[in-house]
């Protein structure tokens, strides 16, 4: 599988300078912060430990991590149509070798090209959902743009209809339902808080405080809560919101939330 930045076709002119270190979360920690006070974690309650990676992290020590308690990651595939990340085989075959289960997550870039050519772009540079148990369904990394508008130019209502394009293509390929990763506070200012996604999109939701907060328009629950971007795990720390045997049913096709 090729890495690194694509040479050839439209989205080569695009730029691509900060893909290496464009990270589920890394703008919405830059324009939200922290807030103090740890999270609650009760796994008596059923709440199932994982975390994300990327690039950034380099090359993981699964067994490291599997030792340390994740049960469960998420890892960064690709941005826009231009950029694959150079760890990505070694991140997410590492986790699944640990016995992870492991999906892999897409930085939108909705100023380069369509949700839909996104989706295919993702879907052929890892982030494919497989049968079997072991594979998450893909996830669209949705947030402040790294390299100007933190709504990409976009209106409100482009950028939803960007991100039903994205998710529409990705369901009629892959038969399952991407993941939307975002914050409260950007869903709000770049899509108007649209409620249209709660019904078919698991949720998860990025905020660094003590508890979830408010969610976005249209979800009740999330399905992932990362709560913060450094912890006893490699990359970013999350919480599953159910026990492990719904991590399981979201990797088979069976449920995607608790």
């Amino acid at each position: 599988m090729a890495c690194g930045v694509a040479t050839a076709g439209p989205a080569a002119a695009a730029d691509y300078s900060k893909a290496g270190e464009n990270v589920a979360g890394s703008q919405i920690l830059r324009h939200e912060g922290v807030r103090s006070g740890s999270p609650r974690f009760d796994p008596a309650a059923g709440q199932t430990l994982g975390h994300d990676v990327s690039g950034h992290q380099g090359a993981v020590d699964w067994g490291q991590a599997a030792g340390a308690g994740a049960r469960f990651a998420y890892v960064k595939a690709t941005e826009g149509t231009g950029f694959v990340s150079p760890q990505f085989d070694q991140q997410y075959n590492g986790a699944h070798d640990a016995g992870l289960i492991r999906g892999a997550y897409h930085f939108a870039r909705p100023d380069v090209s369509s949700g839909a050519e996104q989706a295919d772009y993702f879907i052929a540079h890892g982030g494919a959902w497989h049968g079997g148990g072991s594979t998450l369904p893909g996830a669209l990394d949705i947030e402040y743009n790294p390299y100007g508008d933190a709504c990409y130019g976009k209106s409100q209502a482009d950028m939803t209809a960007w991100i039903a394009d994205f998710t529409h293509r990705y369901l009629a390929k892959q038969r399952r339902s991407a993941l939307i990763y975002t914050s409260t506070s950007w869903w709000k200012l770049c899509t108007g808080n649209a409620g249209g996604f709660g019904d078919t999109n698991p949720l998860w939701l990025a905020r660094y405080a003590p508890d979830i907060g408010e969610l976005p328009a249209g979800w009740d629950k999330q399905s992932i809560w990362q709560f913060s971007r450094t912890g006893s795990l490699p990359g970013d720390q999350n919480y599953y919101n159910g026990p492990m045997n719904r991590v399981e049913a979201l990797a088979r096709g069976g449920g995607s939330s608790a």
